[in-house]
């Protein structure tokens, strides 16, 4: 199963709201970022909504994965915009994303793919090879055209999602445990436990977590710029 990310969309914008052109390096990113965020930000009287586009611009910019994606395919990307698959096969897109059972992502698969220009392309793993839950691998020269240049194609990237069952019977985990060498780390003794506290793991959003982090780095990106320009300067009038 399969989900396209939509044809390339605007990939300029996050420039134009930086200040900075598009081969710009990442000092020269985070100092447009500085001194746009002194400007903006909302506790100085800034226009919250301008705050939130340049804080949102540095984000995907600051990133070198992210901004590849953004440079090759625009906003709608990065925004994860749908659109609607087109008939007779999969999504030929530049990012697929993949869903397999876990038998397939531990005992290989393969399955075919039509391309934008009607050729079929076989994908299949190498033998023996396991697919990690969130992987992405890559085909050369498979992708969309590159910008300004028509004839030479990006990368054609495959996201693997991993589909594990919720849960297991025991027979089943024997099973599984057969599979596998055996486990190395010793048992624990009664006296050894003892000393342990027993904690509890919880399910998290990372993504959420990361988005936080990134408001908090961008925030800290701030306060340090004032912090070295002494604060915001008034102008005093002059006396007649």
């Amino acid at each position: 199963m399969f989900r396209g990310v939509p044809p390339k969309s605007d990939n300029t914008k996050y420039y134009e709201i930086l200040g900075v052109s598009k081969n710009a390096s990442q000092d020269d990113l985070k100092k447009a970022y500085r001194k746009a965020a002194i400007k903006y930000h909302p506790d100085k009287g800034g226009d919250p909504e301008k705050f939130k586009k340049l804080a949102q611009a540095y984000e995907v910019l600051s990133d070198p994965e992210k901004r590849e994606v953004y440079d090759q395919y625009g906003e709608d990307a990065i925004n994860g915009g749908g659109f609607p698959g087109g008939a007779g096969g999969h999504d030929p897109y530049d990012i697929l994303q993949n869903i397999f059972g876990g038998g397939e992502a531990l005992c290989g698969f393969d399955f075919v793919l039509s391309h934008l220009d009607a050729r079929k392309l076989l994908i299949k793993s190498q033998p023996g090879e396991v697919v990690k839950p969130d992987q992405f691998k890559a085909i050369n020269d498979e992708g969309m055209p590159m910008y300004q240049r028509p004839f030479m194609k990006g990368k054609l990237y495959i996201h693997f999602k991993v589909d594990f069952p919720d849960s297991l019977t025991p027979d089943q985990c024997k099973a599984l445990e057969a599979m596998f060498p055996r486990r190395t780390k010793a048992q624990m003794i009664d006296s050894e436990l003892d000393e342990c506290e027993e904690t509890t793991l919880h399910d998290i959003n990372i993504e959420e977590v990361m988005r936080r982090k990134q408001t908090q780095a961008n925030q800290e990106a701030y306060d340090e710029d004032e912090e070295m320009h002494g604060g915001p300067q008034r102008v005093q009038c002059a006396q007649q």
